[in-house]
């Protein structure tokens, strides 16, 4: 068996309460599935997910695309069923869920001047605050109009916190850069006595982990891999997304990684 976190380990031989922080709605099972379903039998476990909706039209042509690629119609409809793909496949797993109702990155606008506003039916693009997948989400820019957002983000975790007793938060470390799951490692350094972070898969499938802020933050390697043939199962159960991320309808039985500060 891969080597565990000192940390995780240590948790592991109590049954405190966990909180991991799921970007969107399959983050975490995507990437901690096979430690939850082991560890969700003897712990209360809440997944709180935080991009959880899409914005009114019109969309900007990134967003378009990804409605498409899910076989979608909308994006109001593609979320509601994506809303219930979480809580069907977390209530299966025995895992409390809370949906935050931020606005996916795809999707959030910034303030704009009444021109603008007006020109937004013809580009979108000008009044959102990502207005790429290329050239500014995947690129891990986290625009200045987020700022209020992530305060916001760090009281309501702090709340959640609180509220579940948790002894460890998870949050990903930002393999892949995108900007949401940035902003969701972002506020985990809020927390340092109690936050795991976990390696964003698939995007660890083709992207190598942020080694500066492994660095910067002390952090040690370690892995899990039990219950991997469980995982598969889970993450099929996020039907609008599994046929976009595993289109050969392969999908990696990967160990999962986490990384933590020393205990």
């Amino acid at each position: 068996m891969i080597s565990v976190l000192p940390r995780l380990q240590q948790s592991l031989q109590s049954n405190n309460p966990w909180l991991v922080l799921s970007p969107h709605l399959d983050d975490a099972v995507l990437s901690c599935g096979a430690l939850l379903h082991e560890s969700a039998q003897v712990r209360d476990i809440t997944v709180a997910t935080l991009f959880t909706e899409p914005s009114s039209p019109p969309h900007t042509h990134a967003a378009k695309t990804f409605i498409s690629q899910c076989s979608a119609t909308d994006a109001r409809s593609l979320f509601k069923e994506r809303q219930a793909e979480d809580r069907q496949v977390l209530e299966q797993l025995g895992v409390r869920h809370v949906h935050l109702g931020l606005e996916d990155a795809l999707f959030r606008r910034r303030h704009a001047s009444p021109v603008a506003a007006l020109v937004r039916r013809v580009l979108p693009e000008l009044v959102h605050r990502y207005p790429t997948y290329r050239y500014d989400i995947a690129l891990g820019r986290i625009s200045r109009g987020d700022r209020a957002l992530i305060e916001d983000l760090r009281t309501q975790v702090e709340g959640l916190l609180e509220k579940t007793d948790a002894e460890l938060l998870f949050c990903p470390i930002g393999i892949g850069r995108h900007v949401d799951h940035l902003i969701t490692r972002l506020v985990g350094t809020f927390f340092p006595d109690k936050v795991v972070y976990y390696s964003d898969f698939p995007y660890s499938l083709s992207y190598p982990v942020e080694e500066k802020f492994v660095s910067a933050h002390r952090l040690q390697r370690g892995g899990w891999d039990r219950h991997l043939a469980a995982k598969e199962a889970m993450i099929r159960g996020y039907g609008t997304q599994a046929d976009a991320l595993f289109p050969d309808g392969q999908i990696p039985l990967e160990p999962e990684t986490y990384y933590a500060t020393s205990v």
